[in-house]
């Protein structure tokens, strides 16, 4: 079975003038397919710096990467940026929804971005996304109109849009209340549990975690136990 995640090695300096900050020393992580992996680590240890490598948004400074058994690491920006839109789907904090977009136009954005316009079969996934993640009345509102758990659920829903390999989340609870964040932990537990969708959640919240089907944490930019 090919990993859906493969990284190895993985090393990541920040240079700052003459002073060097090691965030990631040497990071060994694979995911198989289906999983529902939950990262946790304190403010520091480098776990946001390692979904933000894994999702090809940073060049580690050493180490390889391999997404459903493509190496990744040494592509270029314009096939990163290709890549990360077919192959990943992301799940932010703060939802990051294009404001002046209605629901439907948000989830459809990862397609319809890339060839210029939204299709009807776009529009109709998109649609049939928000039905499942239970935004059937909110299709059409313009999301600045939605509450935070709805946004997020629009996030969800965009995340899956393209069909990715992998979803990442950061902190995809942190800026909800306890309701709302559970009923988001339930619709990616949902989501992971009917599609085998195979998620990296980044959390501090020790409830996700706990309803995760794995554990991975990071102190010092080290692995320290999954």
């Amino acid at each position: 079975m090919t990993a859906v995640l493969d990284a190895r090695g993985i090393e990541m300096t920040f240079r700052n003038g003459d002073e060097l900050t090691h965030v990631l020393k040497g990071i060994d992580l694979s995911l198989d397919p289906g999983e529902l992996v939950a990262l946790l680590g304190a403010s520091g240890s480098g776990k946001s710096t390692l979904l933000s490598i894994v999702g090809l948004l940073l060049q580690p400074t050493g180490g390889t990467i391999a997404i459903g058994g493509q190496r990744v690491d040494g592509l270029t920006e314009a096939q990163r940026a290709a890549f990360r839109n077919e192959r990943l789907g992301f799940i932010f904090q703060f939802h990051h929804l294009l404001p002046d977009f209605t629901a439907t136009e948000n989830v459809a954005f990862p397609a319809a971005a890339p060839a210029g316009g939204i299709s009807t079969a776009m529009r109709q996934r998109a649609r049939e996304l928000l039905v499942r993640v239970g935004l059937k009345d909110r299709m059409d509102f313009v999301v600045t109109r939605l509450s935070g758990g709805q946004k997020q659920r629009v996030a969800i829903a965009r995340a899956l849009m393209n069909r990715p390999e992998l979803i990442l989340a950061d902190e995809p609870t942190g800026s909800l209340d306890r309701v709302a964040a559970e009923q988001v932990i339930d619709l990616m537990r949902e989501v992971n549990r009917e599609d085998k969708a195979t998620f990296l959640i980044c959390t501090h919240d020790d409830d996700v975690a706990a309803r995760c089907t794995r554990r991975i944490t990071l102190s010092d930019g080290r692995v320290q136990s999954s």
